[in-house]
């Protein structure tokens, strides 16, 4: 008798994972977090940008910052505006990234500071 009610109260509880009641979490949190640090990178690279005495750079603006793979670097893409050739952007924002990188650090809160690299769009109706 005894051996009939442990078969028969191992076939009724299915083993679950709690992984995927509460699943997800900690991925969830990372990926808020990725995108908060985006946002707040974007603005401070905006924010670097204005301040800048340089006519080329003064019409270019962020458009996006994504995660280049992963937090530790970031992609930070930037549209030129009309007139601007996007050559010459590139040039002047590797020349001043280490002025940005440093606006970056200031404006964030976390140990090290994400690498920046810039992407560089040609204006709008452009190929």
């Amino acid at each position: 008798m005894g051996k009939d009610r442990s078969r028969g109260r191992e076939s009724a509880r299915p083993v679950v994972d709690a992984g995927s009641l509460f699943g997800g979490t900690a991925a969830r949190k990372a990926q808020r977090k990725e995108r908060q640090l985006c946002r707040q990178v974007q603005e401070a690279v905006s924010d670097a940008l204005a301040a800048l005495q340089d006519d080329v750079l003064q019409d270019v603006w962020v458009v996006d910052v994504e995660p280049a793979p992963d937090a530790s670097r970031l992609a930070v893409i930037v549209q030129v505006g009309p007139g601007a050739p996007p050559a010459e952007v590139a040039a002047r924002l590797g020349k001043v990234a280490g002025y940005v990188r440093a606006e970056v650090a200031g404006a964030i809160t976390r140990k090290r500071v994400p690498t920046l690299a810039f992407q560089v769009l040609p204006p709008e109706g452009e190929p």
